[in-house]
């Protein structure tokens, strides 16, 4: 039996899953005749390239004239289909890297082809040559004979030399997506007769991350696993998913800050074989549809409907942070004495870094009487230094105090203080997040304090503003101390040597 991947592989533009853009810019190209000597093909495994580049070869020699729809009955439309056109030269750069091997393909350009109308040079991998082949290559590529097309092809264009980038006409292949590679594989299953689950094929598309060929070699492996039947269950197991619903479990008691749960969790994940690794990547997804339906509440996502159950749960600082302390967890689950501890102190950072949303402020002493704040009985513009001065002293921390920094004071009274938020900070500004503010605030001046935030470009400076301008002030007069002291000048003028103006820091806080 022929692999699936062979048997579907498209013969037209027409069949072509994906890649508009490129299909709709070589179509316009051959029917109007505006012909390029050298096409360049880009992108990951398995999107297309070398199928592309053999479906030009056999428009620009169809029997019929040179069309963007060739028409698949004429001896070079069968030949080329079949691999066995004789003006079609495929070439594994990989395979072939010596500058030899260039030079002996390179001596044939000149002549003219046997059969067709073009002589089509078809290098596969190109950035794989040698950069002696390259510049044995690139006189040819530049003036070619009128009868040579050259087409390349690569997983890596950033390899290639500039000068053969700017003598090829580029197009950049995408990976497909989920919804484009599961709708296929069900047009191949319905062609091949063979009964599937529709979550299956979902599963499929997910594993062969973007490339089509990889989702048909891995339905090969499905249908042979299944018995000639693709279910649900059998996919997961041969691509060794584990049940999504114990990374629900994970996020439940997350939310609810319960280790042990967390724990009970982890051991269950071992005792099934889990593949860690997997296990956090699909848990930064889960982070990442939360965000996303925590800002854009109507988009659409092919994930789990579960997903929806979390986004109040969280606040949308609580995921960007989990998501950040995820991704530096995958990137330390290498250096690990195990998977399964790298994923624990994973999720033991994500806990300990979680704001605590039950601590009491803590009023410290300051130079300026708070009580004298709470005496004018109308609201009246208040300067922002006063809030910059008060800030730190009602105990505030993480993403509360964080939002107060960027808050600007228009004006208070006795019960209401009125702040300015850009809207640039608008995500900061959860309710429960103003509602610790209110709190802190009472604690603070032992007195009922409610807390409105207008969003506004904020005229006043903000606390973290004024911080900013004082640690770079200290920054300049800490450079001026050092690019002024004699005995670093004479240092810097005996051994040549020069000062790094931002390794400079102030030892002052």
């Amino acid at each position: 039996m022929t692999a699936l991947a062979r048997t579907y592989r498209p013969r037209t533009f027409s069949e072509i899953v994906g890649q508009e853009t490129v299909v709709r810019a070589l179509s316009n190209a051959l029917n109007h005749n505006q012909l390029h000597h050298a096409y360049l093909f880009t992108g990951t495994r398995g999107v297309g390239k070398t199928t592309l580049a053999r479906i030009l070869a056999k428009c620009l020699n169809c029997e019929t004239g040179i069309t963007a729809t060739p028409c698949e009955k004429c001896s070079a439309c069968q030949e080329i289909s079949a691999g066995r056109f004789p003006d079609l030269f495929e070439i594994d750069a990989a395979s072939r890297t010596k500058v030899e091997d260039t030079r002996e393909i390179l001596d044939n350009v000149q002549y003219a082809p046997s059969k067709g109308r073009f002589k089509v040079y078809l290098i596969d991998e190109v950035h794989m040559l040698s950069g002696h082949s390259f510049n044995a290559l690139l006189k040819t590529l530049e003036e070619p004979p009128s009868h040579v097309k050259f087409l390349l092809a690569t997983t890596d264009h950033q390899k290639l030399p500039a000068t053969v980038l700017s003598r090829c006409l580029q197009f950049h292949l995408t990976p497909l997506s989920v919804a484009q590679i599961s709708t296929h594989l069900e047009t191949v299953l319905n062609a091949e007769k063979i009964a599937f689950e529709t979550p299956a094929l979902i599963e499929i598309a997910k594993a062969a991350k973007g490339s089509l060929r990889d989702s048909l070699s891995l339905l090969d492996q499905a249908i042979a696993y299944g018995n000639n039947k693709i279910q649900t269950d059998d996919v997961k197991n041969m691509l060794g998913i584990m049940n999504p619903g114990i990374l629900f479990d994970i996020l439940t008691a997350l939310a609810a800050r319960d280790g042990e749960a967390l724990f009970a969790h982890t051991r269950s994940l071992a005792e099934q074989g889990a593949d860690f690794s997997q296990m956090l990547a699909e848990l930064l997804s889960l982070f990442h549809s939360i965000s996303v339906l925590q800002v854009v509440p109507k988009a659409t996502l092919e994930t789990d409907t579960r997903v929806k159950d979390f986004i109040n749960q969280f606040s949308a600082e609580d995921i960007q942070l989990f998501y950040q302390i995820g991704i530096n967890g995958q990137r330390d689950l290498a250096y690990a004495p195990n998977p399964k501890l790298g994923f624990e102190m994973t999720l033991l950072r994500m806990l300990a870094f979680y704001p605590d949303e039950n601590a009491t402020p803590v009023p410290q002493k300051t130079s300026q009487p708070v009580t004298n704040m709470t005496k004018p009985a109308a609201a009246k513009p208040v300067a922002a230094s006063n809030w910059a001065e008060l800030l730190p002293t009602l105990g505030l921390s993480g993403a509360a105090f964080a939002l107060a920094q960027q808050c600007s004071l228009i004006s208070r009274d006795a019960n209401e203080w009125q702040f300015s938020v850009s809207p640039k900070q608008k995500a900061l500004a959860q309710e429960k997040q103003i509602k610790r503010i209110e709190e802190a605030l009472e604690s603070a001046l032992s007195t009922k304090i409610r807390v409105k935030i207008i969003f506004n470009e904020v005229n006043e400076a903000t606390p973290a503003a004024i911080k900013h301008e004082a640690q770079q002030a200290k920054h300049t007069e800490a450079k001026q101390q050092i690019l002024g002291d004699k005995n670093i000048q004479d240092i810097m003028k005996t051994f040549g040597a020069e000062i790094v103006a931002d390794s400079i820091q102030s030892t002052e806080k």
